[in-house]
């Protein structure tokens, strides 16, 4: 789990846009973060995206259709939450019949299994767990799996509460790229906006955890009551990603 109220101070790295993606990606492997108001309210504009990655989108339901499918916010969290420590609070978790969705940051989120990008070396708040397991009971790789980080339950909002779990499929969009992930970890009741090294780096993003990130512009969707089995399967991630996705914007 991060801490990622105590990440800032600790790190003093402020989150970038940034002008370059490190080398190639590492294999697939076996691998869980708008002023408030009431009512409805518009989707602020994502920022580009950019590097060598393939495509625009990895499946067939493009980033235009799935932020106008969440262009407006019902709020379903009690008060809305921070990008990161010292923030204002400001973002809201909005939700629909099928989904829950968040409009942030990105920050990046390097725990797990330890790796060649993601240890103790590259990240000054490398933690050796997640919040969830891999099937085998390992824990998940960060630079290699995309996941999503959700807010620890709170009054603010419980993510239990609105059929999220383990492993439950979320499409994240970044400038003209959808990527799909699953819930992997779980972080701080107060901070929302977090995803793994790897899902940064399949959006375009810098996916360095001491300055990477983008502060605006991501916006993440979390499909209720799904799963991806098992959760550290990119494959059923994206086969059920892009259904999902499908016959969400289909009931827009």
């Amino acid at each position: 789990m991060r801490v990622r109220s105590l990440m800032l101070a600790a790190a003093g790295a402020a989150l970038i846009v940034p002008a370059a993606l490190p080398g190639t990606a590492p294999p697939e492997a076996a691998h869980e973060r708008t002023a408030h108001a009431p009512g409805a309210r518009h989707v602020p504009s994502a920022g580009h995206a950019r590097g060598g990655r393939p495509g625009p989108s990895a499946g067939n339901v493009g980033a235009a259709e799935l932020l106008a499918a969440v262009r407006d916010c019902a709020p379903v969290s009690s008060a809305p939450y921070r990008t990161d420590d010292g923030e204002p609070a400001d973002i809201d978790v909005c939700g629909t019949r099928d989904a829950v969705f968040w409009h942030a940051d990105m920050d990046i989120d390097c725990d797990g299994r330890p790796g060649r990008h993601c240890n103790e070396h590259t990240d000054p708040l490398f933690g050796d767990a997640t919040a969830y397991q891999q099937s085998d009971g390992r824990q998940l790789s960060a630079e290699r799996l995309p996941y999503v980080v959700v807010p620890a339950p709170s009054h603010r909002w419980n993510y239990h509460e609105h059929d999220v779990r383990r492993g439950t499929v979320a499409a994240v969009v970044h400038g003209d790229r959808v990527r799909y992930a699953v819930v992997g970890d779980v972080g701080p009741d107060d901070i929302i906006g977090e995803a793994s090294y790897a899902l940064a780096r399949d959006l375009g993003i810098r996916p360095d955890p001491r300055g990477g990130g983008v502060p605006s512009g991501v916006t993440y969707i979390l499909f209720k009551g799904s799963a991806a089995a098992p959760i550290e399967s990119r494959r059923a991630a994206v086969t059920q990603g892009e259904r999902l996705a499908r016959e969400f914007v289909a009931r827009s």
